[in-house]
């Protein structure tokens, strides 16, 4: 039997399933699931997180670009965009916290067994948010490629050292992209 053993998966035993469906369940986090689980969303939030992927489409692409290897890692298929943006904005962000604090105090307990130094991250820690703002279409004109309603997608990198967005884009759905900041 071929055994698949990337480094990723590897990372991935660092989070024990039991431990991590355990979360799910006390903070209802495949209440709003569409076929797509809490364990697939943190297999992607991870892989943007370890891959500095700057969007939505780099998560997807890279996801998609392994979609054979994806099986050892609990992964059926490669997630869309939207299906990916549709769990970040319903999923309740407490789940993922919990699984951090517990892999936290997982790891600073070995720390301290082993005689280390306090634990810290030795790169910094970033986060990707994207959100779709809508726009009145009276003051944008270019947004009248939709007849009832436009939007603009913002997608944002946070730093987490000062709190303060280190990447923005924005993005009017179709084919035009601003860069605000980096």
């Amino acid at each position: 039997m071929n055994r698949v053993c990337s480094i990723f998966s590897q990372l991935l035993e660092c989070f024990p399933r039991l431990e991590f469906e355990s979360a799910v369940r006390e903070h209802k986090g495949e209440r709003h699931a569409r076929g797509f689980s809490c364990w697939t969303q943190f297999v992607a939030m991870l892989f943007c997180q370890l891959g500095r992927a700057q969007s939505l489409s780099e998560i997807t692409g890279g996801l998609a670009s392994c979609e054979g290897k994806l099986r050892h890692l609990g992964v059926q298929n490669p997630q869309k965009k939207s299906t990916l943006a549709y769990a970040n904005a319903h999923r309740p962000w407490q789940l993922y916290q919990a699984v951090f604090e517990r892999f936290f105090q997982r790891a600073s307990a070995e720390a301290l067994q082993r005689g280390h130094k306090k634990f810290r991250f030795k790169h910094k820690l970033l986060s990707l948010d994207a959100t779709m703002i809508p726009v009145s279409l009276s003051v944008f004109d270019w947004a009248a490629y939709q007849k009832a309603k436009g939007a603009v997608n913002l997608h944002m990198v946070l730093d987490h050292d000062g709190y303060l967005p280190c990447f923005a884009v924005i993005t009017d759905g179709k084919t035009s992209e601003i860069t605000v900041a980096r």
